[in-house]
């Protein structure tokens, strides 16, 4: 995939997960940053990091349980390394570090 078509799937895909995110209950700061980066700011001031990854093609997850790497497949995005899906993986780690049972999922338009 050409980088252009992949950094605009990536927004495209940046912008769905910030309004998830929103829409999931979870208290916290959410902070779109330049370049394709939306850092979340949970009350006991641990953070997550999520972030398109040109090079690689990537949507990349830094947590405090780890870094996570998701590529587009199927029309969605999973983790290279174990198959997760990424909705999946933001519910569990919002969860973790929100302190809040949560189900982080694509909002419906």
């Amino acid at each position: 995939m050409e980088e252009s078509a992949f950094n605009a799937l990536a927004e495209t895909e940046l912008d769905r997960i910030e309004a998830a995110l929103e829409a999931c209950g979870a208290e916290m700061d959410i902070e779109p940053k330049p370049g394709g980066i939306l850092e979340l700011e949970f009350e006991n001031g641990s953070k997550v990091i999520i972030n398109r990854h040109s090079a690689a093609r990537e949507i990349w997850v830094a947590a405090r349980s780890g870094g996570f790497h998701f590529r587009p497949e199927g029309g969605g995005w999973v983790a290279g390394r174990d198959g997760t899906e990424l909705y999946a993986l933001l519910t569990r780690v919002v969860s973790e570090q929100s302190g809040e049972s949560v189900v982080v999922k694509p909002v419906s338009g």
